[in-house]
């Protein structure tokens, strides 16, 4: 049975207050709630109290009242409808039945109609070019993502304003001649100012989001803090980038979908990714073409920049999304998206895998980038230097023997009953050195290791690729300390070496 929205005897709203989700963010027409559809928990899930319309940006999944529904309870539309008529009615028909207060009347909130992109483009240039970038933000380009400094001044990264200055921005770029009303982030403040969308805890860095055609079309922030609700479990490591926009503010305007290209645009072969910085600092290692998406399962935007690159002589488009694309249904939709859309305009298509020690693209060709200059160090040793003596431990897989915490964190390894690495499990894979600094900082010496010990081997090691569960020793002729490899860095542990199986003969593992 088809349903025209007019025809319901309830509102999208009623069916959020059936299902119970938990409401984020309120705007003008529209709330964020969490996806009961893929579990989400960071408000991703829109829903537009005008058109009683639904879309997850996380998951991709939309549609209409009957759709949410029909979705998580798994039952048909017509089902779908007669239990929410049920669950609603108060002893009246069902088509009696009015919107509960709660609701309250919908308050229209003015939007101004969106600008130009060659104006929008103009307004963004200015704007950037009012802005500084902090030290405390270059360095961070500079020693976290490998970028140089010409490289960070060439993609004209900056760091988002003080709340304060924000008026002042909006002012001085008006005055100058510069279009603000329909550019996405301003909007008209409660005072009636003309304003930018930046506030304390959004601070961070701003990303320029560039098209094809060059424009600066869109801005994004890599905050400071990622922002996490009380509510959200601790594997969720929260919202770390947000894209400038203004919707649901008064004279606000949306930032739509855009898709950051750096490269040649008439490259044979266009590799496409998640996130505009980590397409630059590929780009800037590799030189290779990218086109980025603001999100993974965002691909609106692809179908018309396709259309563009199959004209331009693009043959082939390399999907690399992030390697959780084998373990996270959401980034595999949004990988699988990009490759119909490439064969829909006549590109063949391709998945980049790469090292699963590294989950995006940018971490696996800076590591590489840095084992390279590592190998470099590695042939002398300066006075300022000392070879720091190290030795690796694995688990010894060769058996029938599995363990639970096998490439897992030490979380997982100490609820599986293990308070401290089983040595007696363990195989003893190389024993040398890498140089480094004399007053180093073991986290220092343990990073350097990591590298050293991934893709590519020191001559005489007999491993796989350094990873979770992997025990490091650092020693010297005093002195011995061992280190879990985890999650996010070396986690200090116990270690009894000599009850661990001698190194084996033959090459290292693939």
């Amino acid at each position: 049975m088809d349903y025209k929205a007019t025809d319901f005897p309830f509102t999208i709203m009623d069916v959020a207050s059936l299902l119970r989700l938990n409401i984020r963010r309120r705007g003008a027409g529209h709330i964020y709630v969490d996806c009961p559809i893929c579990g989400d928990r960071r408000g991703k899930m829109n829903l537009n109290l005008t058109k009683n319309v639904w879309r997850c940006n996380y998951c991709g999944e939309g549609g209409g009242m009957l759709a949410l529904y029909a979705k998580v309870y798994r039952i048909s539309n017509s089902d779908a409808y007669k239990e929410i008529c049920d669950a609603l009615q108060t002893g009246n028909a069902a088509s009696a039945y009015s919107t509960p207060s709660l609701v309250g009347p919908k308050k229209e909130v003015p939007q101004a109609e969106r600008a130009s992109e060659q104006e929008i483009h103009r307004t963004f240039t200015a704007m950037m070019s009012a802005l500084s970038l902090t030290p405390a933000h270059r360095e961070h380009l500079r020693s976290k993502r490998g970028l140089t400094d010409a490289q960070i001044d060439q993609y004209g990264f900056k760091s988002t304003p003080p709340p304060q200055y924000c008026r002042t921005l909006a002012r001085q770029l008006a005055e100058l001649g510069y279009r603000i009303q329909g550019v996405p982030g301003f909007y008209i403040d409660d005072y009636g100012k003309w304003t930018v969308k930046f506030h304390r805890r959004t601070s961070g860095i701003l990303i320029p989001v560039r098209s094809v055609e060059g424009l600066l079309c869109g801005l994004q922030t890599r905050l400071d803090k990622p922002i996490r609700d009380k509510d959200d479990p601790p594997e969720k490591s929260g919202i770390k980038y947000l894209t400038l926009s203004s919707t649901g503010k008064n004279m606000g305007t949306t930032s739509k979908c855009p898709v950051h290209f750096v490269g040649d645009p008439c490259s044979r072969v266009v590799y496409v990714t998640e996130g505009a910085l980590k397409a630059d600092i590929v780009h800037a290692l590799t030189g290779r073409s990218f086109a980025a998406m603001i999100g993974a399962n965002n691909t609106a935007g692809l179908d018309e920049l396709f259309a563009f690159l199959r004209k331009n002589g693009t043959e082939e488009i390399i999907e690399a999304e992030d390697m959780d694309k084998y373990s996270n249904d959401m980034v595999s939709k949004g990988a699988s998206k990009v490759c119909q859309l490439a064969v829909k305009h006549g590109m063949t298509c391709r998945r980049l895998v790469w090292n699963p020690n590294y989950k995006g693209i940018d971490d696996w060709q800076l590591a590489l980038h840095r084992k390279n200059e590592i190998r470099k160090e590695d042939v002398t040793i300066n006075m300022e230097q000392q070879l720091q003596l190290f030795r690796v431990y694995q688990l010894d897989l060769e058996g029938i023997k599995t363990y639970p915490f096998a490439f897992r964190s030490i979380e997982v390894m100490r609820k599986a009953g293990y308070q401290q690495p089983p040595a007696e499990d363990y195989r003893l894979v190389y024993d040398g050195g890498i140089p480094c600094a004399k007053d180093a900082e073991p986290k220092d010496v343990l990073e350097r290791i990591f590298i050293r010990c991934n893709d590519t081997f020191p001559e005489g090691y007999r491993g796989h690729s350094l990873s979770m569960s992997d025990v490091v020793e650092l020693y010297d002729e005093k002195n011995r300390s061992y280190f879990y490899c985890d999650q996010s860095g070396f986690a200090p542990v116990q270690f009894s070496s000599e009850l661990a199986k001698p190194m084996p003969e033959g090459d290292h593992d693939a």
